[in-house]
């Protein structure tokens, strides 16, 4: 059994965009936030699969902190069942410490062992020295199906 595209749809709208996803229980529907807030994009050096939190395989390099993206149209788009990033996302700049970013997830805190909410693979992955500002460009993206 799969989703519709419209509940696929409807589910990234409330999640990334804090909208109300209507008629679904009461009139009311399911509800967004009253304050949206922020999801909190990582790098991480391997796949943190489907068990793990924001810490599993996070980078650690010096100047490295998760970025966070408001839950609404000025920090995400949705494109039919997909969610990209409305603008490119720069992690801080490494001043120290190498690292290879093979994955990005996307959770609810700032720091520490919070919950993944989505992963992907980065393609192509990005290598981390001294000087290097990773970025995940607005072609990164989260398809529901």
């Amino acid at each position: 059994m799969s989703k519709t595209n419209a509940l696929e749809a409807a589910l990234l709208d409330l999640i990334f965009l804090n909208a109300n996803i209507a008629n679904l229980g009461d009139a009311t529907g399911v509800r967004g936030s009253v304050a949206a807030g922020q999801l909190f994009i990582s790098l991480h050096t391997a796949d943190p699969g489907e068990a793990g939190t924001q810490l599993t395989n996070e980078v650690a390099y010096t100047g490295y902190a998760r970025v966070g993206v408001a839950r609404s149209g000025a920090g995400f788009t949705l494109t039919g069942n997909s969610i990209s990033p409305a603008a490119n996302i720069d992690f801080g700049t490494c001043t120290a410490g190498t690292a290879t970013a093979t994955h990005f997830g996307i959770g609810v805190a700032g720091s520490g062992a919070g919950t993944l909410l989505y992963k992907g693979a980065i393609t192509p992955t990005i290598a981390i020295a001294a000087g290097v500002t990773p970025r995940l460009t607005t072609a990164t993206a989260v398809t529901e199906d």
